[in-house]
C-alpha cells in the first residue's frame, strides 16, 4: 500500500500549489479589415484577412428560407 500523509496540509500550502490553476481570459483584437473580434496572430474567420491581405475566401452563409 502507498504511504499516507501523517499530517494535514495547511490551507495556505494547498492554495500556493493551486496559485497557477486560475483560468486566463484570451485576449482579443479587432480585425483590421472587418472589425470583428479575433485572437491575435490568426486569420479572421469572418473575412479571411490576415496582416492586410486575404488568405482565403470565407464560405458564404446560407440564409434560412421560411
Amino acid at each position: 500500500m502507498p504511504p499516507h500523509p501523517k499530517r494535514k496540509h495547511s490551507s495556505g500550502r494547498r492554495d500556493r500549489r493551486r496559485a497557477h490553476d486560475a483560468l486566463v481570459l484570451t485576449e482579443l483584437i479587432n480585425c483590421s479589415n472587418c472589425g470583428v473580434a479575433v485572437t491575435p496572430h490568426t486569420v479572421c474567420p469572418n473575412c479571411g484577412y490576415y496582416d492586410g491581405r486575404q488568405v482565403f475566401e470565407p464560405k458564404k452563409k446560407k440564409k434560412k428560407s421560411t
